[in-house]
This record gives structure tokens, C-alpha cells and sequence, in this order.
């Protein structure tokens, strides 16, 4: 248990690396997001506050706060999940209206679109994995705590994607539209791997299941190009997602 210790004061990493990524594109047009954007923002805000909190309390001697939070925690796992998927269809949407307003998405094609909702996916569906694996093994601690950890980790890169997206495309404006879009994507997950095995490391996790897990989900969405511009899974997204 010693060694959880201070593990609610190292989740403010990530914590603070979301919402530095996701700040402009939610704060900086507040008013004008879909409710469903705000729903999603605030599910996974709050999963990242209670990966803090939880800690906390299984570490100072409160164990029964932990264990009812806990309860409550998977029912707000289940609704990041729920409102991830839900958030596909925006992405359908702006790769029709790329395809539409060239000018104004420049290097944001439809095939990028396209990439994000085939990565976001299976991103979506290695959390709820995750999560369940914690709830399996939630009589081990070793087991149990790392699967949660994790989850931080397979779900950070669309928030810290984009603020380092944004900051890429600030940089290299004056060469608007010809900006390589998929370089700030490589930075994010190679910072995101970096981030897995240092906190790997640090607990003595090289080797568990969920780090693989973590790390496989994030090499994954180094392919998001030629996964958007495959026809096959362009089909198949607006199959499954638009009806």
C-alpha cells in the first residue's frame, strides 16, 4: 500500500496534460458546443478527478469512501464510454463537411476524420476493458489499481492530441494548407508511450497486461491515416455510425 502512497499526487499529470489539450477547442467556443460535446467533456473530466481522489482514499485510511465511490466510479465509466460513442457521429459529420469546405479545413481532410472515429473506437472499447479487468480483479491491488491507471493513458490522446495539434498548426501557419497534420499525432503518442512507461516503470508494471493494453492502443493510432483512407473502413464507419 506504501507504494500507492503518493500515486493521487502523480495523477495530476495526466490530469493537467488533458485539460491543457482539450482547453481551447472546449473553452474557447463554450457556448457554442453540442450537449453532447459538454456531457462528454465533463464524464471525462470527472473520471480523471476520481482517478485522483480514489488513490487518496484506499491510501490514507479510507477504505470505506473508496470502496462506495468505487461503486459509483464504474457507473461514470460507463457514461465516458457511452458518451465517446456517441461523439462518432461528429466525426462522420465533419469529414462530409471537409469534403464540402476545403479551403477552410486545409489539411483536415476527410480521410483524417475518418482516422480519428477508426482509432477512437477501439480507444472506446480498450478503456471499457480496462475498467472491467479492475472490477475483476478488484481483490488484488496490485491488479486492480494498475488496470485503472491505465485507463488514463488509453483515453488521453484525443484531449492532449488536439491542444498539440493546435499548437503545431499555430506554428506552421504560414504554410496553411500544406501542414503535415499526422506529425503533431506521432508527437502525442509518443509522448503518450513515454508517459506509460515511466509510470510502468515506476510501479513495477513493464510487464502486466494493461500496460501492453495501453501502449498497443496508442501504436494503433499511429496508423489513423492509412485507416481513414481505407474505403473498406470508411464504409464500414458509415454503416455502423450514420446508419
Amino acid at each position: 500500500m506504501n507504494k500507492y502512497k503518493t500515486l493521487h499526487l502523480w495523477m495530476l499529470i495526466p490530469m493537467v496534460l488533458m485539460q491543457f489539450g482539450i482547453f481551447r477547442d472546449y473553452w474557447g467556443d463554450f457556448t457554442e458546443n453540442a450537449w453532447s460535446v459538454h456531457v462528454h467533456y465533463w464524464t471525462g473530466t470527472l473520471w480523471y478527478l476520481y482517478l485522483i481522489l480514489q488513490p487518496y482514499y484506499a491510501t490514507h485510511g479510507k477504505l470505506e469512501k473508496h470502496r462506495t465511490n468505487g461503486i459509483i466510479g464504474m457507473f461514470l465509466a460507463g457514461g465516458v464510454a457511452i458518451t465517446a460513442f456517441s461523439m462518432l457521429h461528429r466525426d462522420i459529420v465533419n469529414a462530409d463537411r471537409s469534403a464540402e469546405l476545403r479551403d477552410a479545413f486545409g489539411p483536415f481532410e476527410p480521410w483524417f476524420f475518418m482516422g480519428v472515429a477508426a482509432v477512437e473506437i477501439v480507444m472506446i472499447i480498450a478503456f471499457g476493458y480496462a475498467v472491467i479487468m479492475s472490477i475483476i480483479k478488484r481483490k488484488s491491488l496490485e491488479d486492480h489499481a494498475w488496470w485503472l491507471i491505465t485507463t488514463v493513458f488509453i483515453i488521453m490522446m484525443p484531449a492532449l492530441g488536439r491542444g498539440i495539434q493546435n499548437i503545431f498548426v499555430l506554428v506552421h501557419l504560414e504554410n496553411w494548407p500544406n501542414i503535415d497534420i499526422m506529425a503533431p499525432v506521432y508527437l502525442t503518442q509518443a509522448l503518450i508511450i513515454a508517459l506509460i512507461l515511466l509510470a510502468a516503470w515506476k510501479y513495477q508494471k513493464l510487464k502486466h497486461p494493461a500496460t501492453y493494453l495501453a501502449i498497443g492502443v496508442n501504436i494503433y493510432t499511429c496508423f489513423l491515416e492509412p485507416l481513414g483512407r481505407s474505403e473498406g473502413i470508411a464504409t464500414f464507419l458509415r454503416y455502423m455510425i450514420k446508419g
